[in-house]
Protein backbone atom coordinates (compact mmCIF):
# COMPACT_ATOMS: atom_id res chain seq x y z
CA UNK A 1 0.00 0.00 0.00
CA UNK A 2 0.77 3.53 -1.47
CA UNK A 3 0.05 5.95 2.10
CA UNK A 4 0.91 10.22 1.88
CA UNK A 5 0.58 11.22 4.89
CA UNK A 6 -0.21 15.29 5.24
CA UNK A 7 1.19 16.70 8.45
CA UNK A 8 3.15 19.89 9.02
CA UNK A 9 6.45 20.58 9.24
CA UNK A 10 7.89 22.47 12.71
CA UNK A 11 9.85 24.68 11.11
CA UNK A 12 6.99 26.00 9.38
CA UNK A 13 5.50 27.12 13.05
CA UNK A 14 7.86 28.09 14.48
CA UNK A 15 9.49 29.96 11.88
CA UNK A 16 12.93 28.47 12.37
CA UNK A 17 13.84 27.38 8.43
CA UNK A 18 17.60 27.45 9.38
CA UNK A 19 16.97 24.47 11.96
CA UNK A 20 18.12 20.74 10.12
CA UNK A 21 15.21 19.42 12.43
CA UNK A 22 11.77 18.56 11.17
CA UNK A 23 9.98 19.04 13.98
CA UNK A 24 6.83 16.72 13.49
CA UNK A 25 4.46 17.08 15.69
CA UNK A 26 4.28 14.14 18.38
CA UNK A 27 1.29 12.11 17.28
CA UNK A 28 2.24 12.41 13.68
CA UNK A 29 6.03 11.07 14.45
CA UNK A 30 5.30 8.44 16.49
CA UNK A 31 2.36 6.98 14.01
CA UNK A 32 5.37 6.77 11.75
CA UNK A 33 7.79 5.13 13.98
CA UNK A 34 5.02 2.46 13.68
CA UNK A 35 4.72 2.61 9.74
CA UNK A 36 8.49 2.11 9.59
CA UNK A 37 7.94 -1.28 10.89
CA UNK A 38 5.40 -2.33 8.37
CA UNK A 39 7.69 -3.64 5.48
CA UNK A 40 4.97 -3.64 2.91
CA UNK A 41 3.97 -0.43 3.23
CA UNK A 42 5.42 2.70 1.12
CA UNK A 43 4.94 6.23 3.05
CA UNK A 44 5.31 9.61 1.61
CA UNK A 45 5.13 12.45 3.83
CA UNK A 46 4.28 15.81 2.71
CA UNK A 47 5.29 19.53 3.98
CA UNK A 48 4.84 22.86 2.80
CA UNK A 49 6.67 25.10 4.37
CA UNK A 50 7.11 29.21 3.30
CA UNK A 51 10.89 29.00 2.97
CA UNK A 52 13.23 26.49 1.18
CA UNK A 53 14.84 24.68 3.80
CA UNK A 54 17.31 21.52 3.82
CA UNK A 55 15.56 18.49 4.80
CA UNK A 56 16.12 14.28 4.77
CA UNK A 57 14.89 12.18 1.64
CA UNK A 58 13.84 9.71 3.87
CA UNK A 59 12.78 9.19 7.33
CA UNK A 60 13.13 4.72 7.07
CA UNK A 61 13.36 2.46 4.71
CA UNK A 62 10.16 2.84 4.06
CA UNK A 63 8.98 6.30 4.69
CA UNK A 64 9.78 9.65 2.44
CA UNK A 65 9.99 13.30 3.32
CA UNK A 66 9.07 15.88 1.00
CA UNK A 67 9.27 19.50 2.10
CA UNK A 68 7.22 21.54 -0.82
CA UNK A 69 8.06 25.67 -0.82
CA UNK A 70 4.82 27.53 -0.67
CA UNK A 71 5.22 31.34 -1.01
CA UNK A 72 2.99 33.42 2.10
CA UNK A 73 0.27 34.36 -0.31
CA UNK A 74 -0.78 30.77 -0.54
CA UNK A 75 -1.64 30.30 2.93
CA UNK A 76 -4.49 31.01 5.30
CA UNK A 77 -4.99 34.31 4.05
CA UNK A 78 -6.39 32.21 0.75
CA UNK A 79 -7.52 29.34 2.00
CA UNK A 80 -4.39 27.84 1.38
CA UNK A 81 -4.74 27.46 -2.20
CA UNK A 82 -1.19 27.68 -2.74
CA UNK A 83 -0.70 24.72 -0.47
CA UNK A 84 -3.35 22.41 -1.76
CA UNK A 85 -2.18 22.67 -5.68
CA UNK A 86 1.20 21.81 -4.50
CA UNK A 87 -0.23 18.93 -2.88
CA UNK A 88 -2.17 18.04 -5.98
CA UNK A 89 1.18 19.03 -8.22
CA UNK A 90 3.07 16.02 -5.92
CA UNK A 91 0.72 13.81 -5.50
CA UNK A 92 0.93 13.21 -9.15
CA UNK A 93 3.99 12.16 -9.32
CA UNK A 94 3.59 10.03 -6.03
CA UNK A 95 -0.08 8.36 -6.99
CA UNK A 96 -0.85 6.96 -3.65
CA UNK A 97 -3.89 4.79 -2.83
CA UNK A 98 -5.02 6.84 -0.16
CA UNK A 99 -3.87 10.55 1.56
CA UNK A 100 -4.42 10.94 5.21
CA UNK A 101 -4.71 14.84 6.28
CA UNK A 102 -3.08 15.10 9.85
CA UNK A 103 -4.95 17.94 11.85
CA UNK A 104 -7.78 20.34 10.84
CA UNK A 105 -4.97 23.51 12.48
CA UNK A 106 -3.41 24.50 9.54
CA UNK A 107 -3.29 22.90 5.80
CA UNK A 108 -2.94 19.57 5.79
CA UNK A 109 -7.02 18.37 6.38
CA UNK A 110 -8.16 20.56 3.38
CA UNK A 111 -4.85 19.48 1.42
CA UNK A 112 -5.73 15.70 1.67
CA UNK A 113 -9.62 16.09 0.90
CA UNK A 114 -9.01 18.46 -2.08
CA UNK A 115 -5.86 16.32 -3.46
CA UNK A 116 -8.02 14.27 -5.73
CA UNK A 117 -7.40 11.07 -4.39
CA UNK A 118 -9.37 8.68 -1.79
CA UNK A 119 -8.84 10.48 1.70
CA UNK A 120 -9.37 10.39 5.54
CA UNK A 121 -8.19 13.21 8.28
CA UNK A 122 -7.09 12.81 11.78
CA UNK A 123 -8.63 15.42 14.48
CA UNK A 124 -5.78 16.37 16.91
CA UNK A 125 -7.41 19.59 18.35
CA UNK A 126 -10.83 20.70 17.55
CA UNK A 127 -11.05 24.12 16.32
CA UNK A 128 -14.66 24.85 15.80
CA UNK A 129 -14.86 23.77 19.32
CA UNK A 130 -11.69 26.24 21.13
CA UNK A 131 -13.33 28.98 18.91
CA UNK A 132 -16.55 28.65 20.57
CA UNK A 133 -14.72 28.14 23.81
CA UNK A 134 -12.24 30.92 23.42
CA UNK A 135 -14.65 33.19 21.32
CA UNK A 136 -12.47 33.88 18.67
CA UNK A 137 -13.08 37.31 16.73
CA UNK A 138 -14.41 36.73 12.97
CA UNK A 139 -11.43 36.86 10.35
CA UNK A 140 -8.87 35.79 13.78
CA UNK A 141 -6.68 32.84 13.02
CA UNK A 142 -9.25 30.59 15.48
CA UNK A 143 -12.28 31.89 13.49
CA UNK A 144 -11.24 31.23 9.76
CA UNK A 145 -9.37 27.49 10.89
CA UNK A 146 -12.94 26.64 12.46
CA UNK A 147 -14.88 27.78 9.36
CA UNK A 148 -12.10 25.28 7.18
CA UNK A 149 -12.67 22.44 9.46
CA UNK A 150 -16.19 22.61 8.88
CA UNK A 151 -15.86 22.98 4.97
CA UNK A 152 -13.13 19.62 5.48
CA UNK A 153 -15.09 17.17 7.37
CA UNK A 154 -17.99 16.33 5.15
CA UNK A 155 -15.69 15.78 2.17
CA UNK A 156 -13.50 13.17 3.41
CA UNK A 157 -14.24 9.30 4.03
CA UNK A 158 -14.00 9.28 7.18
CA UNK A 159 -12.22 11.28 10.58
CA UNK A 160 -9.50 9.65 12.64
CA UNK A 161 -10.96 10.83 16.26
CA UNK A 162 -8.37 10.65 19.04
CA UNK A 163 -11.47 10.07 21.80
CA UNK A 164 -15.19 9.83 22.41
CA UNK A 165 -15.13 13.29 22.98
CA UNK A 166 -13.33 14.37 19.63
CA UNK A 167 -15.99 11.89 18.00
CA UNK A 168 -18.80 13.71 19.78
CA UNK A 169 -17.63 17.11 18.40
CA UNK A 170 -16.85 15.64 15.04
CA UNK A 171 -19.70 12.90 14.22
CA UNK A 172 -22.42 14.94 13.17
CA UNK A 173 -20.59 16.71 10.71
CA UNK A 174 -18.46 13.48 9.01
CA UNK A 175 -19.66 10.89 6.72
CA UNK A 176 -17.85 8.18 8.64
CA UNK A 177 -15.66 8.56 12.22
CA UNK A 178 -13.45 5.97 13.95
CA UNK A 179 -11.98 6.30 17.32
CA UNK A 180 -8.28 5.58 17.42
CA UNK A 181 -5.82 7.03 19.94
CA UNK A 182 -2.85 9.08 18.94
CA UNK A 183 0.23 6.88 19.77
CA UNK A 184 2.95 7.33 22.22
CA UNK A 185 6.20 7.55 20.77
CA UNK A 186 8.38 4.45 21.22
CA UNK A 187 11.31 6.33 23.39
CA UNK A 188 8.96 6.50 26.46
CA UNK A 189 8.83 2.80 26.53
CA UNK A 190 12.21 2.73 27.18
CA UNK A 191 13.41 0.53 29.95
CA UNK A 192 12.49 2.08 33.58
CA UNK A 193 15.07 3.21 36.02
CA UNK A 194 14.80 1.60 39.27
CA UNK A 195 11.76 3.04 41.21
CA UNK A 196 12.70 5.20 43.24
CA UNK A 197 10.71 8.73 45.07
CA UNK A 198 12.54 11.60 46.01
CA UNK A 199 12.39 12.79 49.52
CA UNK A 200 10.62 16.21 48.40
CA UNK A 201 7.85 15.60 45.68
CA UNK A 202 8.55 16.83 42.38
CA UNK A 203 5.37 17.28 40.40
CA UNK A 204 5.46 18.20 36.59
CA UNK A 205 3.20 20.67 33.97
CA UNK A 206 4.16 19.86 30.44
CA UNK A 207 2.13 21.73 27.52
CA UNK A 208 2.75 25.07 26.15
CA UNK A 209 2.13 28.34 28.39
CA UNK A 210 -1.57 29.14 27.79
CA UNK A 211 -5.29 29.96 29.04
CA UNK A 212 -6.00 26.87 28.37
CA UNK A 213 -3.46 24.70 29.48
CA UNK A 214 -3.95 27.03 32.79
CA UNK A 215 -0.54 27.09 34.14
CA UNK A 216 -1.21 30.54 36.06
CA UNK A 217 -4.12 28.81 37.80
CA UNK A 218 -2.38 25.73 38.43
CA UNK A 219 1.14 27.52 39.83
CA UNK A 220 -1.32 29.91 42.29
CA UNK A 221 -3.04 26.79 44.37
CA UNK A 222 0.34 25.16 44.54
CA UNK A 223 1.79 28.60 45.92
CA UNK A 224 -1.00 28.44 48.26
CA UNK A 225 -0.18 24.96 49.00
CA UNK A 226 3.87 26.15 49.54
CA UNK A 227 2.57 28.66 52.06
CA UNK A 228 0.30 26.35 54.27
CA UNK A 229 3.77 24.12 54.59
CA UNK A 230 3.66 21.58 52.18
CA UNK A 231 7.00 20.76 50.94
CA UNK A 232 7.30 19.78 47.35
CA UNK A 233 8.77 21.64 44.06
CA UNK A 234 6.58 22.34 40.73
CA UNK A 235 8.65 22.15 37.54
CA UNK A 236 6.98 23.50 34.27
CA UNK A 237 8.20 22.69 31.03
CA UNK A 238 6.90 24.07 27.42
CA UNK A 239 7.12 27.01 25.13
CA UNK A 240 5.99 30.37 26.83
CA UNK A 241 5.22 33.45 24.99
CA UNK A 242 5.67 37.42 25.85
CA UNK A 243 1.60 37.47 25.03
CA UNK A 244 -0.50 38.67 28.32
CA UNK A 245 -1.02 35.51 29.74
CA UNK A 246 3.21 34.54 29.70
CA UNK A 247 3.87 37.78 31.11
CA UNK A 248 1.05 36.79 34.11
CA UNK A 249 3.00 33.31 34.42
CA UNK A 250 6.51 35.02 34.23
CA UNK A 251 5.59 37.13 37.48
CA UNK A 252 3.90 34.57 39.53
CA UNK A 253 6.78 32.00 38.63
CA UNK A 254 9.19 34.48 39.52
CA UNK A 255 7.66 34.79 43.19
CA UNK A 256 7.62 30.91 43.45
CA UNK A 257 11.11 30.47 42.52
CA UNK A 258 12.12 33.00 45.17
CA UNK A 259 10.39 30.64 47.55
CA UNK A 260 12.00 27.96 46.79
CA UNK A 261 9.38 25.61 45.31
CA UNK A 262 9.08 25.99 41.27
CA UNK A 263 11.44 26.41 38.11
CA UNK A 264 11.04 26.66 34.34
CA UNK A 265 12.58 24.17 32.63
CA UNK A 266 11.71 26.03 28.79
CA UNK A 267 11.56 23.38 25.95
CA UNK A 268 13.46 20.51 26.26
CA UNK A 269 13.69 17.15 23.82
CA UNK A 270 12.46 13.92 23.86
CA UNK A 271 15.11 12.33 25.78
CA UNK A 272 15.55 16.02 28.35
CA UNK A 273 11.78 15.24 28.84
CA UNK A 274 12.07 11.15 29.33
CA UNK A 275 14.30 12.17 31.83
CA UNK A 276 12.18 15.33 33.29
CA UNK A 277 9.56 12.65 34.32
CA UNK A 278 11.84 9.95 35.62
CA UNK A 279 13.53 12.55 38.37
CA UNK A 280 9.87 13.53 39.22
CA UNK A 281 6.63 11.87 41.03
CA UNK A 282 3.66 13.34 39.37
CA UNK A 283 2.10 14.86 36.68
CA UNK A 284 -0.24 18.00 37.38
CA UNK A 285 -2.09 18.61 33.90
CA UNK A 286 -5.22 20.57 34.35
CA UNK A 287 -6.44 21.88 31.25
CA UNK A 288 -9.60 23.62 30.65
CA UNK A 289 -10.34 21.76 27.00
CA UNK A 290 -8.38 18.40 25.78
CA UNK A 291 -9.10 16.71 23.01
CA UNK A 292 -6.73 13.55 23.62
CA UNK A 293 -3.82 14.82 26.71
CA UNK A 294 -1.01 12.57 25.16
CA UNK A 295 1.35 13.74 27.72
CA UNK A 296 -0.84 12.27 29.78
CA UNK A 297 -0.05 8.94 28.74
CA UNK A 298 3.53 9.28 27.90
CA UNK A 299 3.42 10.42 31.88
CA UNK A 300 1.57 6.72 32.81
CA UNK A 301 4.25 5.30 30.71
CA UNK A 302 6.93 6.67 33.18
CA UNK A 303 5.17 5.66 35.91
CA UNK A 304 4.41 8.67 37.42
CA UNK A 305 1.45 9.81 39.53
CA UNK A 306 -1.20 11.66 37.54
CA UNK A 307 -3.75 14.87 39.04
CA UNK A 308 -5.65 16.07 35.66
CA UNK A 309 -9.12 17.89 34.39
CA UNK A 310 -11.65 14.97 33.86
CA UNK A 311 -12.43 15.77 30.36
CA UNK A 312 -11.74 14.99 26.91
CA UNK A 313 -9.40 12.31 25.65
CA UNK A 314 -8.11 12.33 29.24
CA UNK A 315 -10.55 10.37 30.29
CA UNK A 316 -10.24 7.95 27.84
CA UNK A 317 -6.13 7.59 28.77
CA UNK A 318 -6.40 7.93 32.90
CA UNK A 319 -10.13 6.74 33.76
CA UNK A 320 -9.71 3.47 35.39
CA UNK A 321 -6.17 3.29 36.15
CA UNK A 322 -4.85 3.20 39.27
CA UNK A 323 -2.64 6.31 40.68
CA UNK A 324 -4.53 8.54 38.05
CA UNK A 325 -7.05 11.10 40.29
CA UNK A 326 -8.98 13.03 37.69
CA UNK A 327 -11.26 16.06 38.82
CA UNK A 328 -14.21 18.44 37.17
CA UNK A 329 -12.20 21.28 35.08
CA UNK A 330 -13.80 23.90 37.62
CA UNK A 331 -12.58 21.98 40.70
CA UNK A 332 -9.87 23.36 41.84
CA UNK A 333 -10.38 22.65 45.50
CA UNK A 334 -10.67 19.31 44.37
CA UNK A 335 -7.64 19.45 43.12
CA UNK A 336 -5.81 20.95 45.48
CA UNK A 337 -7.17 18.43 48.02
CA UNK A 338 -5.72 15.81 45.96
CA UNK A 339 -2.68 16.61 45.75
CA UNK A 340 -2.26 17.65 49.74
CA UNK A 341 -3.48 14.16 50.47
CA UNK A 342 -1.07 12.67 48.46
CA UNK A 343 1.89 14.39 49.49
CA UNK A 344 0.81 13.77 53.26
CA UNK A 345 0.42 10.25 52.32
CA UNK A 346 4.39 10.01 51.39
CA UNK A 347 3.91 11.04 47.44
CA UNK A 348 4.19 7.17 45.88
CA UNK A 349 4.39 6.82 42.31
CA UNK A 350 2.12 4.27 40.47
CA UNK A 351 4.72 1.01 39.87
CA UNK A 352 2.12 -0.64 37.15
CA UNK A 353 0.92 1.64 34.40
CA UNK A 354 3.65 1.79 32.07
CA UNK A 355 2.76 -2.17 30.82
CA UNK A 356 -1.18 -1.07 30.41
CA UNK A 357 -0.12 2.05 28.20
CA UNK A 358 2.03 -0.20 26.10
CA UNK A 359 -0.75 -2.38 25.29
CA UNK A 360 -2.82 0.62 24.16
CA UNK A 361 -0.42 3.04 22.33
CA UNK A 362 2.86 1.49 21.02
CA UNK A 363 3.27 3.30 18.10
CA UNK A 364 2.93 -0.61 16.10
CA UNK A 365 -0.49 -1.29 17.62
CA UNK A 366 -1.99 1.93 15.95
CA UNK A 367 -0.02 1.99 12.90
CA UNK A 368 -1.74 -1.36 12.39
CA UNK A 369 -5.22 -0.58 13.11
CA UNK A 370 -4.69 2.50 10.33
CA UNK A 371 -3.66 0.31 7.47
CA UNK A 372 -6.91 -1.40 8.83
CA UNK A 373 -9.08 1.16 8.30
CA UNK A 374 -7.13 2.48 5.00
CA UNK A 375 -7.77 -1.00 3.27
CA UNK A 376 -11.91 -0.57 4.81
CA UNK A 377 -11.95 2.63 3.04
CA UNK A 378 -10.66 1.45 -0.03
CA UNK A 379 -12.53 -1.42 0.18
CA UNK A 380 -15.70 0.92 0.46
Amino acid sequence: MRIAIITSDGRAVTHDYASLSIGLGTAPEALLQGFATISDLEVHVISCVQKNVTSPNKLADNIWYHSLHVPKFGWLRTGYQGCIRAVRKKLREIKPDIVHGQGTERDCAISAVLSGYPNVVTIHGNMAELAKLFSSRIGSYGWLASKLEDITLPRTAGVFCNSVYTKSLVAPRAKKTWIVPNPIRREFFKTLPKATKNHRPIILNIGNISPRKRQVEILKRLQSLHKEGYDFEVRFVGVCGDDEYGTSFKRILAESNSAGFASYLGSITTEEMISAMDSADALCHFPSEEAFGLVVAEALARNLKIFASAIGGILDIAGGIEGAELFPPEEWSSMRAGISRWIKEGHPRSVVTNHIMEKRFHPRIIAENHVEIYNQVLSD
